[in-house]
């Protein structure tokens, strides 16, 4: 049987040059697939004789791959079947990683490895705030940006529809508000200081959800009861941020740990049941001092109670607690000594703005010539239309992250000199100039020209210039535009020295914007953004709340900080000795003689199983549904997220796995029936030894030697078998032996993330045509053990990363 591949023929405008399959590969095929897949019922779902030969199409592109990636494992063809002759196999290897590799690089050249990339939503509010010296929040103006594999960022995945372009217009307009009325404003910040009596309910007789006087205390005890430990007295006048410090110790704690309590902020109202987070503290018998800063919109207040669910819980006749109802159940409680709180600007104090908003525009109050009440601050009438235009550009340069032509600021002056003739106000014609900026594309998108003097006719990859690479740099560690000491080094165009591009990323990188980077890239590189998602069945796991929560993740970030400050060896990231944990979280892992609310590094017993990413309550929370574990979700995530081994999508003819909910059959006992499949072998060969080494962990992130049943209380049910082999036969007992396998693969750890660095920094998924600089890149840290810190900052000398 012939195979009808057509030529490979693309238009010259898109793409200049036209290819063919490579003879190698249409023998390979011919000779060796085309038995088994040889139509659409081919085995696995796979039809060799339908394989397209248009790379542009990126299903055929995506196939193609499949195919050489399947060749290249040695998956294809199976044990089963002829073994390819060695001398085939390299013909097909070479020629068919040279026909894509070259296609791909002709495209790169000429439009780019990454398109327009649009700012994200958490992109423009940090952007917005940069600009104008503000902080309030933005991003909930606007639709989610749509993930793929994981990533908010990716140019080929963003639309702009009318929704969106309304959306971006809402953010912009409030935050020009903002800047406007603090720039202009004038007024003292809020500040309230609270004695214990002023924290209590206000009527000692009244049953309510407000903390009761004791001993000159106000108390609240343990319960599950709503908004039981609201303060009404700390509602806030208006939308801001608010720094609270408060003094508080435990009334009746346990024995062997203090009281754990929530801080959260709300309306406290049936009519708004949503709660904040803000933090967590533990109360001891010694009274101790935590302070918090929050986002709060105006009319909410703070809610402070013990939030730990191991402790006994109250109960409270008709939804209301009386003064003296909780002393005799014997409850553990937090007693408040005193509480301040404070009205803050953590993006600037109202000069920054002022100075960010109008430069050096002079300004003077103007009084209501019949109330001679000072008004807002106004322009001075002196201030000029030519000083009103260096304003403008200069406001341009920095929105735009680069400097700006006179043909670039000309429709935006027009505006501005339109606004001045129809005896405008100054200022609102400067505005509307701004919010014409601020939706134009060239700040909306990261404009990201190529350097005209580092072109090569030869080159297959575009050099972006000195100002492209301060916004990627930025974007890329910052979330968000480049500062004035990146300017000043893209002006000077320094940035492509290595040293001084490295001097950057460790400054960038220094203090808090390590901090700030990790909690970016992990929430999208390892979902935990979906931390929230789901919520651990409270009758399975009891003991888990949202205080181990948000420890688990506290722990996750710590962890990778650590790591790339210490510039750990890449096997530390499923493999090491240490974790971070706080007395709540190292209670609920079992680990014993940890005291403090503060997340701290522990060293782990011989032998422990917590060591390493995959042992940590944040990744095992975010790949289980909150009532059961599922090996294929699991495998799925680790062979994506860790390993760099993507799963395909299961053929359509496959049906999916439903789980026995009456417990009478382990997943695993399922999937044995479901590999079955010649269409599921090869990916669960993949899928299910990290799947099963799992399961030894439940779905809230604890250690299990069985499964619970639903309903049936604490009976046991089937005992957890973590045991299995690697795809290569290789057999481990159960997941520290696992992970001692995986840990040892470092080449190919590193490689996977080096991969998600250039993803979240570059905006486009890896290509074929990147492999062999990934590869560089890895190559380029093994001295060092592929060090977490060298592999980051080799990412950003490559060629991938300076490139379009």
């Amino acid at each position: 049987m012939v195979i009808a591949l057509a030529p490979f023929c693309v238009s010259a405008e898109n793409h200049p040059v036209k290819s063919r399959v490579p003879v190698a590969a249409t023998q390979l095929l011919e000779n060796s697939c085309i038995d088994c897949h040889a139509d659409e019922s081919g085995e696995g779902g796979f039809d060799a004789s339908a394989l397209g030969s248009d790379l542009a199409d990126p299903k055929t592109l995506a196939t193609w791959q499949r195919v050489f990636d399947r060749v290249e494992l040695g998956e294809m063809p199976p044990r089963d079947a002829e073994e390819l002759e060695p001398s085939d196999r390299k013909r097909f290897l070479d020629a068919t990683s040279q026909w894509i590799t070259s296609t791909q690089l002709t495209e790169f050249a000429k439009l780019g490895r990454v398109r327009a990339r649009r700012l994200t939503t958490l992109q423009l509010e940090r952007t917005l705030h940069d600009l104008f010296s503000i902080d309030i929040p933005l991003a909930s103006l606007a639709p989610e940006d749509p993930r793929v594999d994981g990533f908010t960022n990716i140019a080929s995945a963003q639309a702009m529809s009318h929704f969106q372009i309304e959306s971006h217009l809402n953010i912009v307009d409030a935050a020009l508000d903002e800047a406007f009325d603090r720039a202009l404003g004038e007024g003292t910040p809020f500040v309230k200081s609270l004695n214990a009596k002023q924290i209590a309910r206000t009527n000692p007789k009244r049953r309510c959800r407000e903390p009761e006087m004791l001993d000159g205390k106000a108390v609240v005890w343990a319960s599950r009861l709503i908004f039981y430990g609201r303060i009404q007295t700390t509602t806030v006048p208006k939308d801001g941020w608010y720094r609270m410090t408060v003094t508080a110790s435990a009334m009746n704690k346990p024995k062997d740990h203090g009281v754990w309590c929530t801080v959260r902020t709300g309306f406290c109202t049936s009519g708004a049941p949503l709660m904040s987070w803000v933090g967590a503290f533990e109360a001891t018998d010694e009274p101790i001092e935590r302070t918090f800063e929050a986002w709060i919109p105006k009319g909410q207040m703070f809610e402070i109670r013990p939030g730990d669910l191991t402790l006994k819980q109250g109960r409270f006749a008709g939804g209301q607690v009386g003064a003296g109802e909780g002393t005799p159940q014997n409850l553990a409680g937090v007693a408040f000594h005193q509480m301040e709180i404070e009205e803050i600007h953590p993006g600037g104090d109202r000069q920054s703005v002022r100075t960010h908003l109008l430069g050096n525009l002079k300004l003077n109050k103007q009084a209501d010539s019949k109330t001679r009440k000072s008004k807002r601050l106004q322009l001075d009438k002196e201030v000029t239309e030519t000083e009103l235009r260096e304003q403008l550009n200069r406001f341009a340069h920095r929105a735009f992250r680069r400097p700006v032509s006179k043909a670039e600021l000309q429709p935006y002056a027009e505006i501005l000199s339109q606004g001045l003739r129809n005896d405008g106000d100054p200022l609102e014609a400067l505005r509307a100039s701004y919010r014409a900026i601020l939706c134009s594309a060239r700040f909306m998108y990261l404009v990201e020209p190529t350097s005209t003097e580092l072109v090569s006719s030869t080159s297959s990859r575009a050099p972006l210039d000195d100002f492209a690479i301060a916004s990627r740099l930025s974007y890329f560690l910052t979330g968000s535009m480049p500062d004035a000491e990146l300017f000043k080094l893209a002006q000077q165009k320094q940035l492509r020295d290595p040293e001084v591009l490295i001097s950057q990323v460790d400054r960038l990188l220094d203090g808090k914007g390590q901090r700030q980077f990790v909690a970016d890239f992990t929430s999208q590189w390892l979902d935990l953004v979906d931390i929230n998602f789901t919520e651990p069945d409270p009758k399975l796991y009891p003991r888990f709340d949202s205080v181990v929560e948000n420890a688990m993740l506290a722990e996750t970030h710590r962890y990778i900080e650590t790591l790339l400050n210490e510039n750990a060896s890449i096997d530390k990231l499923v493999r090491s000795d240490f974790t971070f944990v706080n007395s709540r979280l190292a209670r609920f892992y079992g680990i014993d003689g940890i005291e403090g609310d503060a997340i701290r590094r522990v060293k782990l017993d011989k032998g422990s199983s917590r060591g390493g990413l995959l042992a940590q309550g944040s990744i095992l929370k975010v790949t289980a549904n909150g009532t059961t574990t599922s090996p294929v979700l699991r495998g799925v995530w680790v062979c994506d997220r860790v390993l760099g081994q993507p799963v395909p999508p299961p053929p359509e003819s496959v049906p999916a796995i439903e789980p026995d909910i009456r417990g009478a059959k382990t997943i695993r006992d399922q999937l044995e029936l479901h590999r079955n499949h010649t269409e599921c072998a090869s990916c669960h060969s993949k899928i299910d030894p990290p799947g099963f080494a799992l399961e030894s962990f439940d779905a809230a992130g604890q250690w299990r030697d069985h499964y619970a049943i639903s309903g049936k209380g604490n009976r046991k049910g089937p005992k957890v078998d973590p045991s299995y082999h690697l795809a290569d036969g290789r057999p481990f007992e159960g997941f520290n032996q696992f992970r001692e396998l995986i840990a040892n693969e470092q080449k190919m750890l590193a490689r996977n993330f080096a991969e998600k660095l250039l993803v979240y920094g570059t905006g486009a998924p890896i290509a074929f045509a990147d492999r062999d600089q990934v590869e560089q890149i890895v190559d380029s840290t093994s001295d060092d053990r592929y060090g977490m810190r060298s592999l980051l900052n080799e990412v950003v000398l490559s060629p991938i990363f300076l490139s379009k």
